[in-house]
């Protein structure tokens, strides 16, 4: 409006002046170049809401000034409404609007050279050119530099959002790892300890509650000592002083096992450990050996918070391209129930094992399988008296490949 406003009013200026751009006129009367001047201005308040209803009134409006004594703020405001009609048009005028001008120009300059003959028709030609296509060309110059920028811009919005959405999902698969690291670390000397005290409460013997008092200390301290264990991990450091304790490795599952005998003392179950070598000295990658100990680790756990009195077998087994991993303990009949106390459950110990499996790759399988599995160990393998062939023993295996690889690749 204000562009309208101001052109409107130079144009009455000029108007009044006597001050006309054409000599030769085919309209003589005084008011005539007023009607050209109105509808152009009423064209530039329409230039960017109707940009192209603008351009044609414009370019009749235009012509008709040719006709009358001519006024150079309508020649002007016509320059802006071509100008507009490219930069706010649609695309595809966007496009049309340049190569129309510019068509224009060159066939007002050669008609008007096989007419006229003179330099005059170049002239024409290149004022033409000036009023039509260089406003056009700007227009499209200026438009591609704005779609540039918002691409730009959009292209930043979605390098932002992608940037959020991979710092939320390593920050909820770094929060994944950390719950399971607890679990897996403190969930067995809880349960030990829960187990234990249990036990001290209910029975009125000074003996039973000192071995049930030290087993709680012991499972306590080695609690203790794994909770630093993971501070030190997430704690960020500086330097390479007081680095963080190495990862339990498979060379410990010795010990493990033999902790879980002294824990599950009182409650009938027995624990054997066979690991089977490969004829290879090679190493396996840490994560394989950590994944191997936590799921030994989780699996003792639950037997000694759910099997009844039983046998509970340890076994694994290497080759040059996995590493298997398999816990049976105790299951249903013909072991009975389970004696004396127990501890809760929550169900994060068999999905934590899964996510460790799946994250190197491998194969995980757990639950109760009959008699007759050959992968059942005999030591673990319950009594053949059952005449019904239920299900007696729980499995937990897992398959790990020898070289370190994500589920990915």
């Amino acid at each position: 409006m204000l562009i309208a406003a101001a052109g409107l009013s130079c144009g009455l200026l000029l108007w009044s002046l006597h001050l006309y751009m054409n000599g030769g006129r085919l309209f003589e009367q005084r008011w005539a170049p007023l009607i050209p001047l109105v509808v152009m201005a009423a064209m530039e308040a329409l230039r960017r809401t109707a940009p192209r209803t603008a351009l044609i009134t414009g370019t009749l409006a235009i012509a008709a000034d040719q006709c009358t004594g001519g006024n150079l703020a309508t020649v002007l405001m016509f320059t802006d409404v071509v100008y507009a009609a490219v930069l706010y048009g649609t695309p595809a005028s966007a496009r049309r609007i340049p190569y129309t001008t510019g068509l224009v120009a060159v066939t007002v300059t050669v008609v008007l050279l096989v007419w006229w003959q003179n330099a005059y028709a170049l002239l024409v030609g290149v004022l033409t050119a000036m009023v039509s296509f260089l406003p056009a060309l700007t227009g499209a110059i200026v438009r591609n530099h704005r779609d540039a920028a918002e691409a730009a811009r959009l292209r930043a919005e979605q390098t932002a959002l992608l940037a959020e959405m991979d710092r939320v999902q390593a920050v909820t698969a770094e929060r994944t790892r950390m719950a399971r690291e607890l679990h897996d670390m403190v969930a067995n000397h809880l349960s030990a300890i829960a187990i234990h005290s249990t036990a001290a409460l209910s029975l009125d013997d000074a003996a039973t509650t000192r071995q049930a008092l030290t087993v709680i200390r012991e499972n306590s301290v080695a609690g203790l000592e794994e909770m630093r264990r993971l501070i030190g991990l997430l704690r960020e450091r500086g330097g390479t002083e007081n680095e963080p304790a190495a990862a339990p490795r498979l060379a410990g599952l010795a010990a493990l096992v033999e902790q879980a005998r002294v824990n599950g003392a009182s409650s009938g179950l027995t624990f054997t450990l066979d690991a089977v070598r490969a004829r290879t000295e090679e190493k396996l990658p840490a994560p394989v050996e950590l994944a191997a100990y936590r799921i030994v680790q989780e699996s003792l756990t639950n037997a000694l918070k759910h099997a009844p009195a039983g046998p509970v077998a340890v076994v694994l087994a290497r080759d040059p391209q996995t590493l298997t991993v398999r816990v049976t303990s105790p299951y249903g009949s013909p072991y009975g129930e389970r004696p004396g106390p127990r501890a809760p459950g929550s169900g994060a110990g068999l999905v934590g094992m899964r996510e460790r499996v799946a994250l190197l790759g491998g194969e995980f399988e757990a639950g109760p399988v009959t008699e007759g599995d050959p992968e059942v160990s005999p030591v673990a393998s319950p009594a053949a008296d059952d005449p019904k062939g239920r299900a007696k023993v729980w499995r937990v295996r897992a398959v790990l490949p020898a070289e370190e690889r994500t589920a990915e690749s």
